[in-house]
């Protein structure tokens, strides 16, 4: 009987996976508006008062808002609340993204540079999605690697508030780049696996990932590329 039953359940848990991975990359699509939005929004700002006036607390604040949301959307994964949250989560995103690009359009070459983390932001996420979609492989130790690289990163995030050091936020930006692109991959792997059921929470975890991946990456071209002639 038990042969039979796995036979018949098989299709429908099959179903119900693509069913959550598709959600998920449609969810994902739709967040890029608001984030486009804020961003063109944001860089019509002027952010320099939060530097003069406290950076501290403007990080914090900034940690704040977003960990708060980010708790908001998990507790609502399974509703449409969750996905209110999660378009206005991306829209502050955009906002916050906005001095980043401010300071790469002050390059001579910042379109061209945005553009190129933009293409190469999208090609790595196809990339490292279709082999979380499509891989065999075990990637359950993969897990615990990410979980310590999350916290190595945070750390050192977090000393070069302190510290400043342009040579840290390069090598921070390059961690970040490689961890993103295989969170990527890992989510989706899970996502296939049947190892996340709330195509929000899976959307949420990827889009941060994009997020970091391409701040990372023009952060990385700016250093290498920029033209401040």
């Amino acid at each position: 009987m038990q042969p039979n039953l796995q036979t018949a359940y098989s299709p429908s848990l099959a179903e119900s996976r693509h069913k959550v991975l598709r959600n998920t990359y449609a969810l994902l699509g739709l967040s890029m508006i608001p984030t486009v939005i804020g961003a063109l929004i944001g860089v019509s700002m002027n952010f320099g008062f939060l530097l003069r006036q406290n950076p501290i607390m403007g990080i914090v604040a900034t940690f704040a808002i977003f960990y708060g949301l980010v708790y908001a959307i998990e507790r609502n994964r399974y509703s449409s609340t969750g996905i209110y949250l999660m378009l206005g989560f991306t829209f502050v995103m955009g906002l916050l993204l906005a001095p980043l690009l401010q300071s790469a359009l002050g390059l001579r070459n910042g379109g061209a540079l945005i553009a190129v983390a933009g293409g190469a932001t999208g090609a790595i996420f196809l990339g490292m999605a279709a082999i979380g979609a499509t891989t065999k492989r075990d990637l359950s130790g993969l897990g615990s690697f990410l979980m310590a690289g999350a916290i190595v990163l945070m750390l050192a995030v977090i000393a070069n508030i302190v510290m400043q050091m342009p040579a840290m936020m390069l090598a921070i930006s390059c961690g970040f780049a490689l961890f993103s692109s295989l969170m990527i991959m890992y989510q989706v792997k899970v996502v296939v696996d049947g190892g996340e059921d709330s195509y929000i929470s899976a959307a949420l975890t990827i889009y941060i990932q994009i997020y970091n991946l391409f701040t990372s990456l023009l952060r990385i071209l700016m250093v290498f590329a920029g033209d401040r002639d």
